[in-house]
């Protein structure tokens, strides 16, 4: 009873060390949570006590924002730059690549039109590119060409947009024809009969005007200077073109340091919209005399040293035997 009244008694004086311990368990394991908890609650209270700061210190950071970044211009204020780039393309374009310019009479229809506007290539004559026979060129007038004072004189206005390639070229010592022929070419035109260049006749009824004769007036023969064009209007009794200026220098033909480039395509008005490519009959065999006979005159210069050379050789032979 004794033991037992110890034991007993020794009972409640161990369970105060056990719930203690079980105390310190659960403070640890409350604390562990606590941590636990925190770290993982960490997560949402972070980013809800940011957003808390976040306000705070967003608000701060929208401050220090706004005092440190520009405040866009106005439209008006960029309108200016805007204008000043497009006008610097405009201008690049209208020098490099491509040009307006409108057809004031009727010498080329019904190829070209009164009041159509044309597409220039610029590009390519800075390749060294040179104007090639059935080509609508544009070309600055060679002196006495134009007729002084018979076009309008433009206003400054039409003068500045043209200059930047705003607005068709408003310079009126320019003309456009069609190439016949080029430099080392025999051109001449008969009575009655049809254009011929190095002795072949050209089909034109694909683009001369309908009723127009080919030879009237009749020319030449004519050879046509190295570096030279020879220009013919497709309306042709309507074209004051090579046929009427062979008193002038170059007898008629045009320079090709004078040749603005190529008219490529008719972009307005939008009903006429075509390209203008080289008709089919500058295109047929033989008409390139020069470049027909050139391939064989090399051929002969390149073979006639090595004739010679096995000419010589066999003529050592026969001395020796």
């Amino acid at each position: 009873m004794a033991v037992g009244a110890r034991s007993g008694h020794d009972e409640p004086e161990k369970r105060p060390d056990r719930p203690a311990q079980q105390v310190a368990a659960m403070t640890d394991d409350s604390t562990g949570r606590q941590d636990g908890d925190a770290g993982s609650d960490q997560g949402p209270d972070q980013g809800a006590t940011p957003s808390g700061d976040t306000g705070d210190g967003g608000d701060g950071a929208d401050t220090g924002r706004g005092r440190g970044a520009k405040k866009p211009r106005s439209f008006w204020k960029e309108l200016p730059l805007l204008i000043g780039i497009a006008l610097i393309l405009a201008l690049l374009i209208k020098t490099f690549l491509v040009q307006a310019f409108s057809i004031p009479s009727d010498s080329m229809m019904n190829t070209l039109q009164r009041g159509d506007r044309v597409l220039v290539d610029k590009l390519t004559p800075w390749f060294g590119s040179e104007p090639e026979r059935g080509e609508v060129v544009v070309f600055h007038d060679p002196g006495g060409w134009l007729e002084e004072g018979k076009t309008p004189e433009p206003n400054v206005l039409q003068k500045a947009l043209s200059f930047i390639g705003l607005m068709p070229s408003a310079e009126e010592k320019d003309l456009i024809k069609r190439v016949i022929a080029v430099g080392g070419d025999t051109v001449s035109c008969k009575e009655g009969g049809k254009v011929t260049v190095n002795g072949k006749e050209l089909d034109e009824t694909s683009y001369l005007y309908p009723g127009s004769l080919p030879c009237e007036p009749v020319f030449g023969p004519i050879k046509v200077p190295e570096g030279r064009i020879w220009v013919m209007g497709d309306n042709r009794q309507n074209s004051l073109d090579s046929r009427y200026h062979q008193e002038l220098a170059g007898g008629g033909t045009v320079s090709n340091d004078e040749v603005v480039g190529r008219a490529v395509v008719i972009a307005w008005p939008v009903t006429r919209w075509a390209t203008l490519p080289v008709p089919s009959t500058f295109d047929q065999p033989g008409l390139s005399q020069a470049l027909a006979v050139a391939p064989g005159a090399a051929g002969v210069a390149g073979a006639l040293p090595l004739v010679l050379w096995r000419r010589k050789k066999l003529a050592a032979r026969h001395t020796a035997e």
